[in-house]
């Protein structure tokens, strides 16, 4: 895995001591976050990043706050930074990193036998296009890395990808599973989508400098 995506997965927060360097599936599998992850405001048909909330109900939270904005910005960073940057299921947008092998192709895995037949073996309820545009196969092995409260839902990387060391991110969802696949781009662009809590922090300083 490129040195790059590792650095990355370190400033948002997560621990890659136990990561080996032998392949990626089992670099992916080691790596455990102790937070959820937020995708940095982006802008929209409906509103530029600066207009979008970075966290949702963040606006309220800093609302129940105003005097630490008024007298002391630097224990109502900590209070962000404690109450976002944890596990925690409620819902703010978050995903949550959960890197879990997936071998519907594999005969005598789990996978497989809940999966395979009548599933994956029928193309009426998948469609592997996407990912047979990248990996040049129908058929192989993949690790599920996050899910999300939002669309794609579910988030994976074949193990066929040619470029292993930085593979592309495949997005499917509960409603559609694996019978529609969004290319999401690059592991090493994926992971740059999300905010480190020093880059929600500023986001913040900049809104709360131009109330």
């Amino acid at each position: 895995m490129k040195k790059e995506i590792l650095e990355r997965i370190s400033q948002l927060g997560g621990d890659i001591s136990q990561v080996k360097g032998n392949n990626i599936a089992e670099d992916l599998l080691s790596i455990t976050f102790n937070t959820v992850l937020y995708k940095r405001p982006v802008d929209t048909p409906w509103a530029t990043a600066e207009q979008t909330e970075p966290i949702g109900g963040l606006s309220e939270f800093i609302a129940e706050h105003q005097l630490l904005v008024e007298t002391n910005r630097e224990e109502l960073y900590q209070k962000i930074v404690a109450h976002y940057y944890r596990n925690t299921e409620e819902g703010y947008g978050q995903t949550f990193w959960q890197p879990v092998l997936f071998t519907p192709f594999t005969v005598g895995t789990a996978d497989y036998e809940e999966w395979y037949e009548g599933f994956f073996d029928d193309d009426t309820v998948v469609d592997l296009s996407e990912i047979e545009k990248v990996t040049g196969t129908r058929d192989g092995d993949f690790v599920q890395l996050f899910y999300s409260y939002g669309f794609p839902d579910q988030l994976y990387i074949s193990l066929d990808d040619p470029q292993i060391d930085n593979p592309t991110v495949f997005g499917t969802d509960h409603e559609v599973f694996f019978g529609e696949i969004t290319n999401e781009g690059s592991l090493e662009a994926y992971f740059k989508q999300f905010m480190t809590r020093e880059e929600l922090i500023e986001l913040v300083t900049t809104a709360l400098d131009k109330q």
